[in-house]
């Protein structure tokens, strides 16, 4: 077999990885990744994806069989995920997924193990709006559940933002958000009664946008 064939093969190899990979688990956001990988979210766990979009970080959950709950205030974002469901998982109700507000979602209190808001939070109109968000998924969250969330801050990034009113500021990349810092997340953390499950993590984006990983337990 000459050098060139045997490339051929690790490229064709390679790629069928790289494939099996993204039928597996689909587009996960990296961090919510790392929490399966810490053994945060087994088997068996009721998952909400708060604020779920089309469903990017629910392809893994779908296929190995957690009891998968989402909700979006995009009625097309809902439809989009019950066609995913019904693909992946068709024995999961179509029930489970719900075109409501994360702060008036209508899961009962106490319901689910595991929480996950990626990308959502720093859609919030003010420091009301936000509030209301994340008792929404607070409330839902059983005692000793998980609540993961990823969301714009200013952590890295004080002296680059241009602050527009309250915590809404415009970043270098020319995006309007509501943006959290270190000080803010640790004070709502204490009003709910959680405790962080691991410290911050926040990753700058080439000086254009900060994001933040903040992981909740709920006591």
């Amino acid at each position: 077999m000459t050098v060139r064939n045997t490339r051929g093969m690790r490229r064709e190899r390679a790629g069928n990885n790289v494939s099996e990979l993204r039928a597996r688990f689909g587009q996960i956001d990296i961090y919510l990744f790392d929490q399966l990988l810490k053994g945060r979210i087994a088997p068996g766990m009721r998952i909400l994806d708060a604020g779920c979009g089309r469903g990017r970080n629910l392809v893994y959950f779908l296929q190995a069989g957690y009891d998968v709950y989402a909700a979006d205030g995009d009625p097309a974002a809902i439809e989009s995920i019950r066609e995913l469901a019904e693909r992946l998982a068709p024995t999961v109700s179509s029930l489970n997924f719900r075109v409501e507000r994360i702060e008036n979602m209508s899961f009962a209190d106490a319901s689910v193990d595991f929480v996950i808001s990626n990308a959502v939070f720093h859609f919030a109109c003010d420091d009301a709006n936000f509030d209301a968000m994340l008792r929404g998924a607070w409330r839902v969250l059983k005692p000793g559940g998980l609540f993961f969330c990823r969301l714009g801050s200013t952590i890295g990034m004080e002296h680059c933002v241009e602050q527009l009113r309250g915590r809404r500021y415009r970043s270098p990349d020319g995006v309007e958000r509501y943006l959290v810092d270190e000080a803010l997340l640790e004070s709502a953390a204490h009003r709910l009664g959680g405790e962080l499950a691991e410290p911050l993590k926040t990753t700058v984006v080439q000086q254009q946008r900060a994001m933040t990983t903040w992981v909740l337990r709920k006591e």
